[in-house]
């Protein structure tokens, strides 16, 4: 094993100091609703500008150059929106200081945004909420939180409203995670009335069609505005097909999708069902359309944590620091690579979430970032 990774750095390294790979890399990371509401609410205009300089100053002393921004989480906005409430209280529209404060310092902003999800919780619906309206339909769907049905027009209306107000922005990229189906009920009505005149239509198809149609069009627009569309899946292939009925094949094999894909790959090497090498290239293998980018979603929450559900690689974030660095390297071998994002911010700079392996895992990363 360590003459492989040995290769392995070797190989990423040369990639590295060639030049073609080192000018298109970014080095990105995820800023989630949880950071801008603990960092940004309750302060004045000048301390919100204030702590996203520092934020983004952070980013660069990691030598990072993407943020990927979450300006709305749950049918919210950190934008001044006509539709969303704000996600963050401002007299300021906080996507504009970011987008100012991150193009000054050469760094790339990528809008991300949940498509269905509604809450993490069952609470009530707000009443400023563009859903209360819908709180008591089969819009509106209760589970492990609270989600908006998307075979639902209305539910489909939303997302491209919400959509057309943050393409108006000069942002660089639009991000769709992978929040899709919470369950295979969600839409039991709609799929049973679509069967009457499509017999032989399974779940799974009737869901991929339902999500295609959105994902397709939401594509459209971002392309008629010059924005690069993406989405960040789940890394578990299997999960996104059956589970989230996210038609990933379809997605990375045609050309209406998506401009670039960022797969959630949130596992170690030694991790029993889902070893990073393994998932990486069942990913590379799915890729086929070439004039898609692969980015590759890092867990850098999991650093110096036990994997419960890692098995025989339970300990492998407890027992190694250079996990990171060793993902990045081997990323870079993939074809369509366009470089890497680590989840989330807090993460990486909130001394209060930090591990005995923290700065440990930060300090070999660089080793291999110029």
């Amino acid at each position: 094993m360590k003459k492989i990774i040995i290769i392995v750095l070797l190989l990423g390294l040369l990639i590295n100091n060639s030049g073609t790979k080192e000018e298109i890399e970014q080095r990105g990371i995820f800023i989630s609703y949880i950071e801008l509401k603990e960092i940004l609410d309750n302060k004045t205009d000048k301390e919100q500008r204030h702590e996203i300089i520092s934020m983004l100053n952070n980013l660069k002393n990691i030598k990072g150059n993407m943020i990927i921004l979450q300006v709305r989480a749950n049918q919210d906005a950190l934008y001044k929106s006509s539709i969303f409430p704000s996600m963050v209280s401002s007299n300021e529209d906080l996507l504009n200081v970011f987008l100012e404060e991150s193009h000054q310092r050469n760094i790339k902003v990528i809008a991300w945004i949940n498509p269905y999800r509604v809450s993490t919780t069952n609470k009530e619906i707000d009443k400023y909420s563009p859903l209360y309206q819908y709180k008591d339909t089969n819009i509106i769907y209760k589970g492990q939180g609270v989600f908006l049905n998307p075979a639902k027009k209305e539910t489909e209306s939303l997302i491209i409203q919400g959509v057309e107000e943050i393409i108006k922005y000069n942002i660089d990229g639009l991000l769709m995670d992978d929040y899709f189906y919470p369950s295979d009920d969600i839409d039991k009505e709609e799929y049973e009335e679509y069967k009457k005149n499509h017999e032989t239509i399974t779940l799974q198809k009737y869901h991929f069609q339902v999500i295609n149609q959105m994902i397709k069009k939401v594509h459209s627009l971002c392309k008629q505005k010059g924005v690069k569309f993406g989405i960040s899946p789940d890394g578990n292939i299997n999960n996104n097909l059956t589970k989230h009925y996210a038609d990933i094949k379809t997605w990375l094999k045609e050309k209406d999708y998506v401009d670039f894909i960022m797969p959630q790959l949130y596992y170690g090497f030694y991790n029993s069902t889902q070893a990073y090498s393994k998932v990486l290239k069942e990913w590379e293998t799915l890729l086929e359309n070439e004039e898609i980018s692969f980015y590759v979603a890092l867990a850098f929450y999991k650093v110096g944590v036990e994997d419960i559900y890692a098995n025989a690689g339970r300990k492998e974030w407890l027992e190694n620091d250079d996990i990171m660095m060793r993902e990045i390297l081997l990323s870079r071998n993939t074809k369509n690579y366009k470089g890497y994002a680590l989840f989330r911010y807090n993460y990486v700079f909130n001394n209060n979430l930090y591990t005995n392996n923290t700065e440990k895992e930060l300090k070999n990363m660089k080793k291999v970032i110029k």
